[in-house]
């Protein structure tokens, strides 16, 4: 973004508490901050969009995983040589363990709260980076 085009919010440090207003930034709706659709009515047909698409994606994805590691499985109790399933089952494990803890980690740090906060927080050091690049080539 060296054409400097963007105008981003300033970056935020200050983080919400239980106690806060929604957007505790210090800006109201409408200036630039997107409140990611929780104060629009209808907030309870997205969610159920949302459940209905994370049923149709997950359940055959579910389905496809379980199988594999099953055939896995399978090879290696049933046949002689059956040993190199045991590298893709470990695989499938260790991967699946981490993306679960990934998963704790956003959920633990809030981040399916505030989706938007990502992207002006993005634009925000990108802003930031640009201002410092310009400065340095002067």
């Amino acid at each position: 973004m060296s054409s400097g085009t963007v105008d981003a919010p300033p970056p935020r440090t200050i983080r919400r508490g239980p106690g806060d207003p929604p957007g505790g930034d210090g800006r109201q709706d409408g200036e630039g901050h997107h409140d990611g659709g929780r104060n629009r009515a209808g907030g309870g047909r997205q969610a159920w969009i949302t459940i209905v698409m994370a049923i149709l994606i997950l359940i055959p994805s579910m389905y496809g995983f379980l199988g594999k590691f099953i055939e896995f499985v399978h090879i290696y109790r049933g046949t002689d040589g059956g040993e190199f399933a045991v590298a893709p089952i470990m695989n499938y494990l260790l991967a699946s363990a981490g993306f679960f803890c990934m998963l704790l980690w956003a959920s633990w740090n809030g981040m399916f709260r505030d989706v938007e906060r990502a992207k002006f927080d993005f634009l925000a050091n990108e802003a930031r980076i640009d201002a410092a690049t310009q400065a340095r080539h002067r």
